[in-house]
């Protein structure tokens, strides 16, 4: 007569999950449950209203002729939208153009600033607070009033001219720097790099301050300079770091409206033009609804696809 085997014993996982299920039925976890539900319903709520019903919403208008104010019901026109936005609205491939060129530009110059400034506050040198201070007054100032204060200083007669004036003793006179196509766009570039580059530097240096100070005193024994230390210690240290600002940089710069709705309402000749700016634009003003919709569900389609082609870029390797 053979001894049956004792049954193996269950592994830590396995106990843990049957804790868990003992839980879940009795009333202390349905309680927990329905407290947990509770708590997470206000936002559960307000993501339901403001996000999840909208996209659902443009994207059905995104197929249909629908109209903010008419007496017609909407009509289903199907990709009529898509069709006319990519072959006969000059306006909305100016305005991709546009946006990808603001990005270009703003995405590793916003970065690399930040980072330098990030490195140069992180010393240990007297009133190095006062100049992080400095550096991020424009972050919480109100774009809407940075815009307002830097559309009079890019006036012909504004304080950038007068600048230019002095230090060139007369000999350039400066330009309207937001009625000329040629640099509206270079001058909003320059605007939304001062603005925001203070938040950044912070980000940066959150992530600075924690690499270990003992990597640099090791690389320091060893002989390396200073670009060494930061090409081996600092920039692989700052990775993750890396990866948050250029996906928040990208993403605020894709959606780029407010300060070309304040600067120049798109113009001069849609060279300001974006994205975002013309969706609203047709959306609302124009109140082609349906079209306006359109427009929007091809930028989400856009930001998604440069999300996750920096995703994967920016992945860890190893």
């Amino acid at each position: 007569m053979t001894t049956p085997l004792p049954a193996p014993a269950a592994t830590a996982t396995q106990r843990l999950t049957r804790t868990r299920t003992r839980m879940r039925r009795s009333p202390a976890g349905r309680g927990e449950r329905r407290s947990g539900l509770m708590m997470a319903a206000p936002a559960l709520i307000l993501l339901l209203l403001f996000l999840v019903i909208p996209v659902l919403l443009a994207f059905g208008l995104s197929f249909t002729n629908a109209r903010l104010i008419s007496p017609n019901p909407p009509r289903f026109v199907g990709l009529d939208n898509f069709l006319r936005a990519f072959t006969s609205d000059p306006v909305f491939l100016r305005s991709m153009i546009n946006t990808f060129v603001f990005a270009a530009v703003v995405v590793p110059v916003q970065a690399g600033l930040g980072l330098a400034l990030a490195v140069l506050v992180n010393q240990k040198v007297r009133g190095v607070t006062a100049f992080r201070v400095i550096f991020f007054v424009p972050v919480v100032t109100s774009i809407v009033v940075v815009s307002i204060l830097w559309k009079f200083m890019y006036q012909s007669d504004g304080l950038i001219n007068s600048f230019i004036d002095t230090i060139t003793f007369g000999a350039w006179q400066g330009t309207a720097w937001l009625n000329n196509p040629s640099t509206a766009l270079g001058a909003i570039i320059v605007l939304s790099i001062w603005q925001a580059v203070g938040f950044h530097m912070l980000i940066w240096l959150s992530g600075l301050q924690t690499i270990p100070e003992e990597l640099y005193e090791a690389a320091r024994m060893d002989g390396a300079s200073p670009w060494q230390q930061f090409t081996n210690v600092t920039w692989p240290g700052l990775r993750s770091t890396m990866v948050f600002v250029l996906v928040t940089i990208t993403i605020a710069a894709l959606g780029l409206f407010v300060q070309i709705d304040v600067m120049t309402q798109g113009g001069p000749v849609n060279s300001t033009t974006t994205l975002v700016y013309h969706a609203v634009r047709k959306g609302y003003r124009e109140q082609e609804t349906g079209y306006g919709a359109t427009i929007s569900l091809i930028f989400f389609v856009i930001v998604l696809i440069i999300a996750l082609v920096q995703r994967y870029l920016t992945r860890d390797k190893d």
